[in-house]
């Protein structure tokens, strides 16, 4: 991603985070999905990315990414870890969703591996790499 200007590579991490965020709404408020405990850990990970990678990408604010990144790596273990809840039958039983929804439920199974925290996963990671590969001169 050399040739890719800086000020692109926060656009596109928006646009991922942008896409990421209208989808759980989407799920949530009009497929009727309820979010289960870690799908929350997931948006208040992914929610403010919406936000601070559309300001940085706005102005240019290269150096934003040492704040942004604590965010898509953080939602992008609890997302991974969250799959694994859910497609690794071991683990379900210690998976902390005691109230509401189960963790392991999978509202969506696309093509057999496709969840919700797999979606989530990708987009945090696609962040990241996004974020990492932004130079700065510090």
């Amino acid at each position: 991603m050399g040739h890719v200007s800086n000020q692109l590579k926060l656009y596109i991490a928006w646009v991922v985070a942008l896409v990421a965020t209208l989808g759980s709404l989407y799920f949530s408020e009009i497929k009727g999905f309820v979010p289960c405990e870690f799908c929350w850990y997931q948006r208040i990970a992914m929610y403010p990315l919406s936000i601070l990678l559309g300001i940085a990408a706005y102005t240019g604010e290269i150096r934003a990414k040492k704040y942004i990144l604590p965010f898509s790596i953080i939602g992008g273990i609890i997302s991974a870890y969250h799959y694994m809840i859910q497609k690794i039958p071991a683990l379900a039983s210690t998976s902390p969703c005691t109230d509401g929804v189960p963790c392991n439920v999978q509202y969506i199974n696309w093509f057999g591996f496709v969840t919700i925290p797999f979606l989530a996963l990708i987009a945090f990671i696609l962040i990241t790499i996004l974020l990492l590969s932004i130079r700065t001169k510090d």
